[in-house]
């Protein structure tokens, strides 16, 4: 019985430390930045290009977030979260994964 308690304890603790490990991947980043689009990108990361935006978007040009600052290009994997701001400056929060943002909220700035 001593064994099969002790097993069941060692199991647990693993199962935590598992559990614990891989809640840290689900963190969320905002970035603030332009909405732009894949075809202009850096170029069309300011308050005069929304138009241009909307117009490379609709030719099938896939949606970015040009980062404030370092002027990295994050590729919006469910564009439809950031309908309506195409050309906008804006705070955008979700999971960043590699160059890619996953956007779970936005916000005008």
């Amino acid at each position: 019985m001593k064994k099969v308690l002790s097993l069941c304890l060692m199991l647990s603790m693993v199962l935590f430390v598992v559990s614990f490990a891989s809640a840290g991947d689900d963190k969320s980043e905002t970035v603030k930045g332009w909405v732009s689009d894949s075809q202009c990108g850096v170029k069309g990361a300011n308050a005069g290009a929304a138009d241009c935006t909307k117009k490379c978007l609709e030719k099938g040009a896939k949606m970015v977030v040009v980062t404030d600052g370092d002027q990295k290009i994050l590729n919006v994997e469910n564009p439809d979260a950031l309908k309506g701001h195409e050309g906008h400056h804006v705070a955008v929060s979700g999971q960043v994964s590699g160059d890619s943002i996953h956007v779970a909220s936005v916000k005008m700035l």
